[in-house]
């Protein structure tokens, strides 16, 4: 899935570009399903940091959320939708034809 025909790729997608939500959805992709806490631990992110870039990536519909309890421990579960797994293999594709075209210059 490379950019659209004719398309720029270096219009990367400013929702998915952020260091945090590409590290966000990418840990969401290998893993299918992650929990809060283990993202937070993951990519090094304060409880704060991690809820405001899932509020980013929900809002646009990258990510879902669920929540439920572990025993006696609430615990919130996220992985990717449909439409974040299509927008994170776009973002892919334009980073390695970026990659691509700096290596065919060096």
């Amino acid at each position: 899935m490379s950019p659209p025909e004719g398309g720029n790729p270096f219009d990367l997608n400013e929702t998915i570009h952020q260091r945090s939500r590409l590290g966000i959805m990418t840990v969401l992709r290998e893993a299918g399903e992650a929990d809060f806490a283990f993202l937070k631990e993951n990519l090094d992110l304060t409880d704060g940091n991690l809820g405001r870039h899932l509020e980013v990536l929900a809002a646009a519909g990258y990510v879902s959320t669920r929540r439920g309890y572990d025993g006696r421990r609430s615990r919130t579960w996220v992985r990717l939708t449909p439409q974040g797994s299509t927008a994170l293999q776009i973002e892919i594709e334009a980073l390695r034809t970026i990659i691509n075209r700096a290596d065919e210059t060096s």
